[in-house]
């Protein structure tokens, strides 16, 4: 408790940090590139980011885009900002908020890509509103993101995997979508930058096959 304090401490003093506690948690909306990044360089989100290990891995690849990590432990989100400290990336940016509340720090159409990468993905019956790839979800990200701009999922849960594809098969505003069970025996692998997270370094251990899907939302 008393290291998670200190850390909690930390990131309250830390400019690549937006949180509760700063006064730009409730103005950064919609001034993303003029004030935080202070450039008009496309603008992508990791959903749910953890430690931000896709956050920084794409960071330190397009050192010309701007990425943002969001999520709403205080914890791994210290972790993934000492990492962007460390390797001078002053492209990278975490926002800790719950993500059914990211509509209130972006404009319409302010983001360029979404990845949500090894969500929870929250099993039981009753939680099914809380997955991100729920249609109240979808529909936040539709908002949010530019035309044309890709929507990217990665896990090892194949029970979400194939929720997430009948939901997508069901609207009628997709385009684009492909996927694969088994990302790395696959022609979208290129599309992952074969950047791993902790979880899926874990699960791949154990055998999991990890699953890739990528879409847009029509014009």
């Amino acid at each position: 408790m008393k290291r998670k304090k200190e850390r909690f401490k930390i990131i309250e003093e830390r400019s690549n940090v937006i949180e509760p506690s700063k006064e730009n948690y409730h103005t950064i909306k919609g001034k993303w590139q003029s004030e935080h990044f202070r450039n008009q360089n496309l603008i992508t989100l990791e959903l749910a980011c953890g430690r931000g290990e896709y956050t920084i891995g794409l960071a330190s690849l397009f050192p010309d885009r701007n990425f943002i990590g969001v999520d709403i432990k205080g914890e791994r989100i210290w972790k993934g900002s000492t990492w962007a400290i460390e390797q001078s990336l002053s492209n990278v940016a975490f926002l800790r908020t719950p993500i059914l509340l990211i509509s209130n720090f972006f404009e319409e159409r302010e983001v360029d890509e979404i990845w949500i990468t090894f969500p929870d993905p929250r099993p039981r019956k009753r939680d099914i509103k809380r997955r991100l790839t729920n249609p109240r979800f979808l529909d936040i990200y539709k908002n949010l993101i530019r035309p044309g701009g890709y929507i990217r999922l990665k896990t090892d849960n194949t029970q979400l995997f194939n929720y997430t594809l009948e939901e997508l098969q069901q609207r009628s505003d997709i385009e684009d979508l492909q996927y694969s069970y088994e990302v790395y025996q696959s022609e979208l692998r290129p599309e992952c930058f074969d950047i791993k997270t902790r979880y899926e370094m874990e699960f791949a251990s154990k055998g999991e096959t990890i699953k890739y899907l990528r879409f847009r939302f029509k014009s």
